[in-house]
C-alpha cells in the first residue's frame, strides 16, 4: 500500500481543480476543501475515477448550520477515504438556507443514499437526482429540520419545564 502525502494531493488539487475549491484549515491532520457547489459532483468523480488516487470510500456524509453567514447558512461535509493510498480528505460545500440545493453523490456512492436522505431529514438540504429523498429518521409529518439551530430545543408550552418550576 503507497501512501499520499497533504503535499501530493494539494498539488493535485492544484493541477486538476484550480480555481474551483479553497484549501481551508482544520484542527487535524486532514486536508479540508471547500469546494464550489456546482463543482462538487465533477471533483468527487475525478477523484473517485483517478486510478492513482482512488477516493473510492465515502466515510461519511453530514451537515452543518451557521445561521451567521449570510448566503452560506448551511454547509455538507464530505469524508473520502483512499484506502489505496490511505489517505483522507475532507470536502465541504455551502450553499444558501433559502435554496439548499446540492448534487447528489448517489450515482458514484452506494453509500450517499441513506446519508443523503439523513442529511436532508435533519438539515433540510435538497439533493438534486437523488432517487428518493424523503425523511428517514423523523415522522413525515414533520414539516421542521430539527438539527437547524432556528429548531426550537424546547417545546414552549410544557409547564414542566417553565422557569417558576426551578424558582426563576
Amino acid at each position: 500500500m503507497t501512501s499520499l502525502s497533504n503535499e501530493q494531493i494539494i498539488n493535485y488539487f492544484e493541477t486538476n481543480f484550480s480555481g474551483c475549491y479553497t484549501l481551508t484549515s482544520g484542527n487535524s491532520d486532514l486536508l479540508n476543501f471547500e469546494v464550489q457547489t456546482n463543482q462538487l459532483y465533477k471533483i468527487v468523480s475525478h477523484l473517485f475515477h483517478d486510478e492513482e488516487l482512488g477516493f473510492q470510500f465515502l466515510t461519511d456524509i453530514c451537515g452543518i448550520h451557521y445561521p451567521d453567514q449570510t448566503d452560506k447558512e448551511i454547509g455538507v461535509i464530505y469524508h473520502l477515504h483512499s484506502m489505496k493510498n490511505n489517505a483522507r480528505i475532507r470536502l465541504k460545500v455551502f450553499v444558501p438556507i433559502a435554496k439548499p440545493d446540492v448534487p447528489t453523490l448517489t450515482g458514484l456512492y452506494g453509500s450517499a443514499n441513506w446519508m443523503e436522505r439523513e442529511t436532508y431529514d435533519f438539515f433540510g438540504v435538497n439533493f438534486l437526482g437523488h432517487p428518493n429523498l424523503k425523511r428517514i429518521l423523523n415522522m413525515d409529518e414533520m414539516v421542521e429540520f430539527p438539527l437547524r439551530k432556528e429548531f426550537p430545543l424546547e417545546d414552549p408550552t410544557r409547564l414542566d419545564k417553565a422557569d417558576f418550576q426551578f424558582g426563576r
